[in-house]
């Protein structure tokens, strides 16, 4: 949906703690009105949360101090963020809100397609989809448990690895898996270099 601009709205005025409409309004401005605060409020936390994945990837330290120094809440920008980093704009879907989408965030990319879908097509409340993917999750055979891992880090490593962390916006466990999911990529790609290179001269001996 296409959004009026607000200075259009004549006799409204907005502050951060609500919105005064003059008496003389006409109700074509008043419904045009009620369409443009509505599509605001359904797509703040799309857009903050974009914005912020924006600011991580692309300012690294600065834009902590920007969000410091801003009115916004932290922990609900971090959820935001979350949210949009797991579900790119391709995925998303018109006519469910941002809490359906967050329902659907921890799943893999075709999960949250599936489910996103049947979201759409039956009409789902936000709590009707997470007892859908409760249920599914249930009929589902059972997986291994989580990897539990128990480190001992000296104080300076500590203090490193708190400065990274928040540096990118995340906390220490949530920054150690992704580092050592990258770690694991490097490996597991330097893995397949070497066995190639095994296999050159495997090749070049035998001829």
């Amino acid at each position: 949906m296409e959004m009026g601009d607000p200075l259009d709205f004549q006799g409204v005025r907005t502050t951060d703690l609500g919105m005064s409409i003059s008496d003389g309004i006409s109700f074509g401005s008043w419904s045009r009105l009620g369409g443009y605060v509505s599509v605001v409020a359904n797509s703040s936390a799309w857009w903050l949360g974009d914005w912020l994945v924006y600011g991580q990837e692309r300012f690294s330290n600065r834009y902590r101090r920007c969000i410091e120094e801003s009115a916004l809440d932290y922990q609900t920008l971090r959820n935001y963020a979350w949210v949009a980093r797991n579900v790119p704009l391709s995925r998303r879907r018109y006519g469910l809100s941002f809490q359906h989408h967050a329902e659907v965030a921890s799943l893999p990319s075709d999960e949250q397609t599936y489910w996103l879908g049947r979201a759409l097509e039956q009409k789902w409340s936000r709590n009707t989809l997470r007892a859908q993917i409760r249920a599914g999750r249930k009929a589902e055979r059972p997986v291994p448990s989580p990897l539990l891992l128990r480190l001992q880090v000296p104080p300076e490593h500590q203090e490193a690895w708190r400065r990274a962390a928040q540096e990118e916006g995340l906390d220490i466990p949530d920054w150690a898996a992704r580092e050592l999911d990258r770690a694991a990529r490097t490996a597991a790609v330097a893995g397949t270099g070497r066995a190639a290179l095994a296999r050159l001269g495997s090749g070049e001996s035998q001829g």
